[in-house]
């Protein structure tokens, strides 16, 4: 069953500090680029950083320094820690492939607030 199961949202002060854990399916996973995603309030969802199977990574420039993106394979996990966050960062986060195309399903997301 293809499935992206993300955690670790909450409310956090600007300044704070989240870590996102994204559980994909084996066949998601396995071999593929994986990327996280976000959408806020009103706009277009957009790529935040994704990372390829021997760990090189891209970040969006609005991220750049702040946010690092790892993978598990063990586990089939992507993870993205977020340092110093801002209000700008609040939105639903996303997992899933890159490039991702209309056909993939996507998960539920993980809410991030960030008060500022």
């Amino acid at each position: 069953q293809v499935q992206l199961v993300e955690s670790g949202g909450g409310l956090v002060q600007a300044g704070g500090s989240l870590r996102l854990s994204c559980v994909a399916s084996r066949s998601i996973f396995s071999g593929n680029i994986m990327g996280w995603y976000r959408q806020a309030p009103g706009k277009q969802r957009e790529l935040v950083a994704y990372i390829d199977s021997r760990g090189n990574t891209y970040y969006a420039e609005s991220v750049e320094g702040r946010f690092t993106i790892s993978r598990d394979h063990a586990t089939n996990t992507v993870h993205l820690q977020m340092n110093y966050l801002k209000h700008e960062d609040t939105a639903v986060y996303y997992c899933n492939r890159y490039p991702v195309f209309p056909y993939h399903n996507w998960g539920q997301g993980t809410q991030v607030t960030v008060s500022s």
